[in-house]
């Protein structure tokens, strides 16, 4: 894989949370917009650490969500890196409305948070295995980068719920193929 220029803010957390022997990954619309060549809108990180370890970790952060998420604050002169969002691993259970997961579950590993997610090019994985000089790994279960690649926006788990919803409009552009992953046999 090539280098991606991974900000120093983003590098900071992660190994923050690698010191104190917690497993951290760049995960989701920030990876999948590095591999399109695009400067992500923000960042994201996913971990097993619970919120309130990552706060302990990093004290100015906050934390007000069913949703295991803790925002810390980078002090960063950058827009984009001021505020990183890390997020406990999670499972979440069915979606009676279509849209919002009946309940949030705290999950073990990096496999289960990347299977919950909406499309496989956001069920994407970045492990910063070296620091000096910058090792990349993708985690890509779904294969998020082919269809990155092929311009296919395809459904991560059952398809059926997104045969109910309609995907986000920004999916929906020209050139783009939008494909339910149907069930293999």
């Amino acid at each position: 894989m090539r280098n991606m220029p991974i900000p120093e803010e983003v590098k900071f957390v992660i190994e923050k949370l690698k010191e104190n022997n917690f497993e951290a990954y760049i995960v989701g619309g920030c990876v999948r917009d590095f591999l399109r060549g695009v400067e992500p809108e923000d960042w994201d990180v996913a971990t097993n650490a619970r919120p309130e370890e990552i706060q302990k970790i990093f004290p100015k952060s906050f934390y007000s969500n069913q949703f295991f998420t803790v925002t810390v604050q980078t002090g960063s002169e950058n827009p984009r890196l001021k505020e990183i969002e890390i997020t406990t691993y999670r499972k979440e259970a069915k979606y009676t409305d279509k849209r919002h997961p009946d309940e949030v579950k705290f999950a073990k590993t990096i496999e289960e948070d990347l299977a919950r997610r909406d499309f496989t090019v956001n069920a994407l994985a970045v492990e910063i295995a070296r620091v000096q000089p910058v090792q990349l790994k993708i985690i890509d279960l779904c294969g998020g980068q082919e269809d990155l690649e092929n311009k296919i926006i395809r459904a991560v788990g059952k398809p059926e719920v997104f045969r109910q919803t309609k995907a986000p409009a920004g999916y929906s552009r020209p050139g783009r193929k939008f494909r339910p992953r149907e069930k293999k046999i």
